[in-house]
């Protein structure tokens, strides 16, 4: 159960951190600054609230001994990753914000983040004596 929590919270941090990265670098090399739309803080917080949340939902499932159902929940992951895209697609951006086009380019990657590190680093987590 604590594995699951650990988890969560290593994977939000990895994730808040790789956004983080891929924000400072997007910036760069765009020469665009989009800290008026999009904080390090708000990458890393929303990124730890989503691994945290995935780990909340492994732990039900391990409390009602359901872990057969954990490829369901893998896929509601993935679906919920992907509906999330919608947010900076359909953003409206103040007028005078130069290149507004190249918001999901930076948004929509790291929205997979989370996800992607969750399971990337579940069999550090693994118990292996199940």
């Amino acid at each position: 159960m604590k594995r699951i929590i650990l988890q969560g919270i290593v994977a939000g941090i990895l994730a808040g951190v790789a956004g983080i990265v891929y924000l400072k670098i997007y910036e760069a090399s765009t020469l665009i600054d989009f800290s008026p739309i999009i904080s390090s803080v708000a990458v890393a917080s929303s990124s730890l609230f989503g691994c945290v949340l995935m780990a909340v939902g492994y732990m039900i499932l391990f409390k009602m001994q359901k872990m057969k159902w954990a490829g369901i929940l893998n896929l509601v992951i993935m679906l919920l990753s992907f509906l999330s895209i919608l947010g900076p697609i359909g953003m409206t951006l103040p007028l005078d914000f130069e290149f507004p086009e190249l918001l999901p380019g930076l948004a929509i990657p790291m929205h997979f983040f989370p996800a992607m590190i969750f399971f990337g680093i579940e069999p550090f987590f693994r118990d292996r004596n199940q």
